[in-house]
């Protein structure tokens, strides 16, 4: 089978008068890093300053032609908003891209897109899934009501509201049925943490935002040979490995799950909830940072924020400074006094480097 063409995509985001325009580039480079990730390619990039979105069309009606005519000459099938997006808007940009034949998502559409892609296990589908119906029920409703209006006319019900009525039911029942099938896997995930402590056996949890080398990190310490790609959420299933602590003579379980993300809305995280809850019950938390990143300081808060979403916040916790083959002159002494209370390690997963001084904390912190 051939190759699927790349999907051309125009990216726009809005940012304040307040903000800098370097802001603007690193939001779009990670929208951009998104796109590439999913199979997508980028040839529009553009940003528009207003103090507020518009409220009809999000980045207002004529940049939204602007583009759609620019998109139009370059063959743009999708046009991507780094926001998430009220029903009614994706619906009025729709209808001023459609003559052109060009899609319109908004962020949490492309990230969900990118997840539906990477699931491998019927758990991760199923948690997906939930995630889409949660992010999508608002906007059929929102649509249904705005062809309800244009087709009923006042006083009628019209056949989109009939229409919405009848997704409305069939969502809920659907919903239903994937919590109850992910009740189960979380018993089961239960029952094995159950064990665990019977046998007294320790659990780390590796978190951090996505693509900081939390899978490398997992396969350096446990000699596992988990899937490791340089793309977003390449992870999506919980990994778990053994890892051995030779002062205390015993071994620990290390597990790899989801990576995060910031604007990551709350009902997307509880659909995962069953693959994080290996996290929220785990004595310790490696929290992989890539030093690398010029965004680093941004994504360590992205992470804290939502750990402590997630009821995390007092779960003792090291700060693993990963990839310091790639920055010859890395500050170190300066990151450690920064973060000391997170008992800060340097270490490359791929180089192998560092990994000693690790496992001597963990020893230390659990």
């Amino acid at each position: 089978m051939p190759p699927q063409p790349l999907k051309k995509a125009i990216l726009i985001d809005i940012i304040t008068p307040r903000q800098n325009a370097k802001d603007s580039i690193e939001r779009l480079l990670e929208l951009e890093e998104l796109v590439n990730t999913y199979g997508g390619i980028v040839v529009v990039k553009e940003y528009q300053r207003r103090f507020t979105p518009h409220p009809r069309t999000f980045i207002g009606p004529g940049k939204a032609e602007a583009l759609r005519d620019e998109g139009r000459e370059l063959g743009a099938k999708l046009m991507i908003v780094n926001d998430r997006l009220k029903p009614k808007q994706i619906y009025e940009l729709q209808e001023i891209l459609k003559p052109a034949g060009i899609e319109v998502w908004d962020r949490l559409d492309l990230i969900l897109k990118i997840f539906a892609k990477h699931a491998q296990t019927t758990e991760a589908r199923l948690e997906i899934e939930l995630a889409g119906i949660r992010h999508m029920g608002p906007r059929i409703f929102g649509m249904g009501l705005e062809l309800s209006r244009q087709g009923g006319g006042i006083g009628t019900s019209g056949i989109g509201e009939t229409n919405t009525e009848r997704m409305k039911r069939h969502l809920k029942e659907r919903e239903r049925k994937i919590k109850k099938d992910l009740e189960q896997y979380e018993t089961v995930r239960a029952g094995h943490r159950q064990d665990r402590r019977r046998r007294g056996l320790k659990t780390v949890s590796v978190v951090g935002y996505t693509n900081a080398g939390k899978t490398s990190l997992l396969n350096a310490l446990t000699g596992r040979r988990e899937y490791v790609a340089n793309q977003l959420f390449a992870t999506l299933d919980t990994r778990v490995g053994e890892l051995y602590l030779p002062k205390r003579r015993e071994k620990v379980l290390v597990s790899d799950t989801i990576g995060f993300i910031k604007n990551l809305p709350p009902e997307l995280l509880r659909a995962f909830q069953s693959t994080l809850s290996e996290a929220i019950e785990s004595d310790l938390l490696l929290h992989v940072i890539d030093v690398a990143d010029p965004m680093m300081s941004l994504k360590i808060k992205t992470v804290e924020d939502i750990l402590s979403e997630l009821g995390l916040s007092e779960t003792p916790k090291i700060y693993v400074f990963n990839k310091i083959d790639l920055v010859p002159k890395l500050k170190r002494a300066a990151l450690s006094k920064k973060y000391k209370e997170f008992s800060p390690v340097f270490v490359s997963a791929h180089a192998g480097s560092g990994l000693g001084e690790l496992v001597a904390g963990v020893e230390g912190k659990i």
